[in-house]
């Protein structure tokens, strides 16, 4: 009986120490399901808690319903003498309505989560270090430049990388291959929703 208890104890010790590793979330996985396909990510609440804790607060809240992949940066719409990155960007952006109010999410750099972004990459948008909210891109291809000390932001804090896309990165490039003019999609790709998987 007594070794049954243990046995027990430790089931539960090991399966918490499993839904909670090293910084508060698990992983989970959620679908960008887009008119052009679905897109699976994994996040990675394990090493950004707090950007992966804000993303699906949006996501809870269904307010990525009807949002859109509205921004594409490519090698031919950036200047040239600019550091290239290539990504598609969503959200809740738009030119015609107003986006929600939402908590900003604080920083967390590349140097701090060890994550890095490579191709499939899904990081928060963002203009200061602590001022993201709900704006988010995927990374067509490696983007060191976007880590932190890269030369693609001028603070040298890099983006908050958070997940990668572990099926649909067919969808992601046929994103990015759609029509744009002077960096935005012309018209912007539609997001059905993004849902926990």
């Amino acid at each position: 009986m007594r070794h049954l208890s243990i046995s027990l104890i430790l089931i539960a010790i090991f399966s918490g120490c499993q839904s909670h590793p090293s910084g508060g979330t698990r992983r989970v996985e959620v679908v960008i399901e887009t008119i052009e396909g679905d897109i699976i990510v994994e996040l990675y609440g394990d090493k950004a808690p707090e950007s992966v804790k804000a993303f699906l607060a949006v996501v809870d809240q269904d307010l990525y319903q009807r949002s859109s992949f509205y921004r594409v940066m490519n090698t031919d719409n950036q200047a040239s003498n600019a550091p290239k990155a290539e990504f598609i960007q969503g959200g809740l952006w738009s030119r015609i309505k107003k986006r929600p109010t939402l908590p900003m999410v604080p920083h967390e750099s590349t140097e701090q989560t060890g994550l890095t972004h490579q191709a499939g990459t899904i990081s928060f948008a963002r203009e200061a270090p602590g001022t993201a909210s709900s704006e988010f891109f995927i990374c067509v291809d490696d983007q060191p430049g976007l880590d932190f000390g890269g030369p693609n932001n001028p603070d040298g804090q890099g983006y908050a990388a958070f997940g990668k896309v572990i099926r649909g990165m067919d969808v992601v490039r046929k994103i990015y291959r759609k029509p744009e003019n002077d960096q935005y999609f012309e018209p912007p790709i539609t997001i059905i929703n993004i849902e926990r998987n």
